[in-house]
């Protein structure tokens, strides 16, 4: 048979694995900045864009698509060509992926320090970004089906069959839970509100966990591993379970972040049993990946790419036995909104997708550059260095996440709760905090040693070229199954049937939970108290999210004993009706706001953002004291009222035209409030005359940022009095 000869695009990968090592270090430091920033809450004192609630989404943005989605893309254009025996489909496609990508990340990078964000987590980006995130990853999964389609080789490996997954699942979660209304250029409203909009969210947060962390990480685990280790795959029945088994049950677990919520219980049980049921899958992968190094352990001790992916996969058993345990509600009811959760993920990240992609970069570099590995022994320190970041990161966080879940639940003989105040908690896992920081700290000088190494490398290695192949030309088969061949064999040379069968078993769960909860309205009581936000109200909400408040901060009160002790009534269903987004929050660093309205005067709500530790001894929020100088922008309030109209929120025309007028009242009414307070009123006039003595433009309190935010503050739990609750128990049973 006439062979034909093409070459493999290695440039393209040497792209993606450059920018792959840049935004993960830059993802990492700013990781570490918040780590320290527990510890010296001011650390960057009355730097707005460097706040902790608009550095947190930039951490997790650069790490989870920037770092580790180069990385995906380096290793699926490296594994796809060799898999397929073909170039990449398109080179403008491959080039406009990665300039695509990277111009997303900086536009992450911009927007969300300047608090232009959707606060939904892992899908903070506005909407224009959405739009290019969704070009670019089309053109991603346009490239990768054209290279399937002019393959060489007829059966399509395990590994192509989850990238085939990842990239229609994640295409079906970014385009449904980023449906938003745009208010202007860089402002847009979820089009769900409050319960719906939680568990499209989650259905979202959940799967971008399982199909943009997960399997695409799969996938490279079973191309790297057995090539690294120069071993065949040790089960290809085991890889069919694992593969189907995973992407047909993943997509329901969504609701397990949800438990005890104000979600249906139907749905949160659908979520519990789903994710219990994960554990078979998860961790048949993790056996097929271990076993497929059974006769290479000697490999192992030396090799520091097999090192590195053995504990990835270490990790990635541990992190898929952890989830479902914590989906179990005994679990979920001590870990949620504690630092737990916070070691559970970074077991996922910095085992799973850290350590699979240092080995994935100590194999290819040197591959690419035609030379050894500089240094062995520096690569076997990035090992053991990082290995014990991540025990120092992740055990003191587990310390933490227990002591707080124990803390928060303790009662005294008389009823009343042994640690009132919430600061009790915080002071106690300061120590954890300090451990964590540490922790951090040497995972990232890994990171500088393995640059390091690299740098080296390619510095000793050749430029890097396309690499010249050979195949034989894929001979036309029939489309019917042969006798003797089984329906999976016949579906492995079946591309377009193969993706059509994933499609199909990804949307099943994702139809059933969440459509009758958008279409049937007995799944969200509705409350007559509960109103919509007046216009200075809406505008405080939309401060609240640019300064990333909900990071730290819940508004969820749990059915327990201890919350409601705590926080007051739990949380309803018909509260959020009005919520674009909801903003139930995910960690609880400081308490829960849901009933924070009344409880405290304007001026404490003043003071508390302008200096925290004044009315908080020993609080670790920083200061905001931007909020208290800036003026106010009021010019879109109109605007943004029209939008809640489409949505549902029922402003009326005399609502909307009396905005202004309405804003004033209350801004002037929160303004001779503060006055109540002598050193604020003496302070304030003394800072007037000063403008006026020196000709400086002053601005009214009324007029600043603090005064809408405050307005917010106050109204959060205010529309549910206990005879609402009495009444709408009543209509419920």
């Amino acid at each position: 048979m006439e062979m034909q000869q093409f070459y493999y695009d290695n440039k393209i990968v040497k792209k993606f694995l450059v920018a792959t090592i840049l935004w993960g270090v830059v993802g990492m430091v700013v990781g570490l900045l918040l780590a320290f920033m527990f510890l010296y809450p001011n650390l960057t004192d009355g730097i707005s864009w460097l706040s902790f609630g608009r550095l947190r989404p930039l951490h997790t943005n650069a790490v989870i698509f920037a770092f580790v989605g180069n990385a995906t893309f380096a290793g699926i254009y490296y594994s796809l060509q060799r898999l397929l025996k073909a170039r990449m489909f398109s080179n403008f496609l491959s080039n406009f992926n990665f300039w695509g990508w990277q111009l997303i990340i900086v536009a992450a990078a911009i927007t969300l320090p300047l608090g232009i964000t959707t606060s939904k987590e892992y899908a903070e980006l506005e909407w224009p970004i959405d739009i290019a995130i969704a070009l670019v990853w089309v053109a991603f999964g346009v490239n990768m089906i054209g290279t399937i389609l002019k393959r060489r080789q007829r059966h399509l490996y395990v590994a192509v069959w989850f990238y085939i997954a990842t990239f229609v699942t994640v295409a079906v979660l970014h385009i449904f839970n980023s449906l938003e209304l745009p208010v202007s250029a860089l402002k847009s409203y979820s089009v769900y509100a409050g319960v719906q909009d939680a568990l499209v969210q989650w259905w979202y947060g959940h799967n971008a966990v399982a199909f943009f962390l997960t399997t695409p990480f799969l996938g490279l685990m079973y191309y790297f591993v057995p090539k690294a280790a120069n071993r065949p795959v040790y089960s290809y029945r085991l890889s069919i379970v694992h593969f189907w088994s995973l992407i047909f049950i993943y997509i329901w677990a969504g609701p397990h972040h949800l438990l005890y919520s104000s979600l249906p219980d139907w749905a949160q049980n659908l979520g519990v049993v789903f994710s219990i049921m994960l554990i078979a899958p998860s961790w048949g992968g993790m056996i097929n990946g271990l076993l497929t190094l059974r006769g290479a352990w000697d490999k192992v001790r030396t090799n520091p790419v097999l090192k590195f992916m053995v504990v990835a996969i270490t990790g990635y058993g541990m992190a898929t036995f952890e989830g479902p345990m914590l989906s179990i509600k005994t679990f979920n009811a001590v870990a949620h909104f504690s630092d737990w959760v916070i070691a559970h993920v970074h077991v996922g990240a910095l085992a799973w997708n850290g350590f699979l992609t240092f080995g994935m970069i100590y194999y290819l570099i040197p591959k690419l550059f035609k030379t050894r590995l500089y240094s062995l022994q520096l690569a076997n320190a990035h090992f053991w260095i990082g290995t014990l970041g991540i025990i120092l990161y992740a055990l003191p966080m587990y310390v933490a996440g227990f002591t707080q879940a124990s803390m928060w639940k303790q009662f005294n003989p008389d009823g009343s709760l042994v640690y009132g105040n919430f600061l009790e908690t915080v002071t106690q896992i300061i120590p954890m905090y300090w451990m964590r920081a540490i922790g951090g700290t040497f995972f990232i000088i890994g990171m500088l040693i393995m640059v390091y190494n690299v740098i080296l490398t390619v510095r000793q290695g050749s430029k890097v070229e396309d690499e010249l192949a050979e195949a034989a030309p894929l001979a036309r088969v029939s489309k019917r199954r042969v006798a003797g061949e089984g329906f999976h064999t016949w579906l492995e040379r079946k591309p377009v049937q193969l993706t059509l069968l994933a499609t199909v078993a990804i949307l099943i769960g994702g139809i059933i939970q969440i459509i009758p909860t958008l279409l049937v309205k007995s799944n969200i009581p509705t409350i007559t108290s509960v109103k919509p936000y007046t216009p200075l109200e809406l505008e405080g909400r939309d401060l609240y999210i640019r300064e990333g408040c909900v990071s730290c901060h819940s508004q969820m009160v749990r059915p327990f004993r201890s919350e409601v002790e705590r926080y007051g009534e739990y949380a309803k269903a018909g509260e959020f009706v009005y919520d674009h987004p909801f903003l139930w929050g995910s960690k609880r660093t400081g308490p829960d706001l849901l009933r924070v309205g009344g409880k405290y005067s304007d001026n404490w709500h003043l003071n508390h953002m302008y200096d925290p530790q004044s009315t908080s001894s020993g609080s670790i929020m920083p200061a905001y004291q931007w909020l208290v100088r800036n003026e106010h922008d009021r010019s879109q309030t109109e605007a943004k009222m029209k939008a809640m109209v489409s949505l549902g929120v029922p402003y009326t025309e005399e609502d909307i035209d009396n905005a202004k007028a309405s804003m004033a009242a209350q801004a002037e009414k929160i303004e001779k409030n503060l006055y109540s307070d002598p050193d604020f009123a003496s302070t304030y006039e003394a800072d007037k005359k000063y403008a006026q003595d020196n000709g400086q433009p002053f601005v009214e309190m009324r007029d600043r940022e603090i005064v809408a935010l405050i307005a917010y503050l106050q109204r959060l739990g205010t529309d549910i009095k206990v005879k609402d609750v009495e009444e709408l128990t009543a209509q419920n049973q």
